[in-house]
């Protein structure tokens, strides 16, 4: 009978928290703030010293890198900005710079607190090699 949860977004997205939604922004504005987003969290991963990419073998590695998860984890707080309809300056482009840089440095820092190594089916102990 109500549909809460579209409710809720629909006014989050229309009014805004902070009353500062853009009237419109356009689907090229979008494609532009993520691939901002990806291009500035890779380039800080790397001068972060972050590996380009995984140790091997890639499919059963947990190590962080530059390629995976640093990208990903900057689409996915942009899209939930977006979402809200909070984009800030310059159609979400200094925010697509700011949220890259972020989750560079969550990335390098932050990541293997919040997400830990799985635990190795033989001792116990966290996974290393």
């Amino acid at each position: 009978m109500f549909d809460l949860m579209g409710s809720t977004i629909f006014f989050a997205s229309y009014g805004n928290v902070f009353g500062l939604s853009n009237v419109a922004i356009s689907s090229f504005d979008i494609l532009a703030a993520y691939v901002v987003a990806v291009i500035v969290s890779v380039i800080v991963a790397l001068l972060l010293r972050l590996p380009l990419l995984p140790g091997k073998p890639y499919r059963y590695s947990f190590d962080v890198s530059a390629v995976y998860p640093t990208p990903i984890i900057a689409v996915g707080v942009l899209s939930i900005f977006i979402v809200l309809n909070y984009t800030f300056m310059y159609n979400g482009l200094l925010l697509a710079v700011v949220i890259g840089i972020l989750s560079a440095l969550f990335v390098k820092y932050l990541f293997d607190f919040v997400f830990p190594k799985p635990l190795s089916e033989d001792n116990g102990e966290d996974i290393d090699e």
